[in-house]
């Protein structure tokens, strides 16, 4: 899931000139599969009665503390993205400076969840 992760911020880096609401879109699923991966190598899963935030709220429980405050923007650009994809006419849109923006918060969920993985590493 960590690779995919880091794929998934080189094509929205790519795209965020050309499609700034598909590469936001990519920019959030890697920080949800980076985040994800943490659950999975305890053996845990979301469902999808949680959804997406179920992901946010078992990370946050075991990581918060210290880690909380790093993982509050995973919750906006959760909401910013569901508002692209499921937008009303007042929603304002994705621009590329808005992948710019969440694009270093994106890597930080990839590096935090591959340093919390290689510490729950058995070996």
């Amino acid at each position: 899931m960590i690779a995919q992760a880091e794929r998934h911020l080189g094509l929205a880096h790519k795209g965020a000139e050309t499609d700034p609401t598909g590469a936001y879109q990519l920019l959030y699923d890697a920080s949800r599969k980076a985040l994800a991966s943490i659950l999975e190598n305890q053996g845990l899963r979301a469902t999808s009665r949680g959804g997406h935030l179920a992901v946010l709220d078992a990370v946050t429980a075991q990581l918060d503390p210290p880690l909380g405050q790093s993982l509050r923007s995973f919750d906006r650009m959760r909401r910013r993205r569901n508002n692209a994809e499921y937008s009303r006419l007042d929603t304002p849109e994705i621009t590329s400076d808005d992948v710019t923006q969440d694009m270093e918060k994106a890597k930080e969920f990839v590096v935090l969840a591959a340093k919390v993985l290689d510490q729950m590493s058995p070996y």
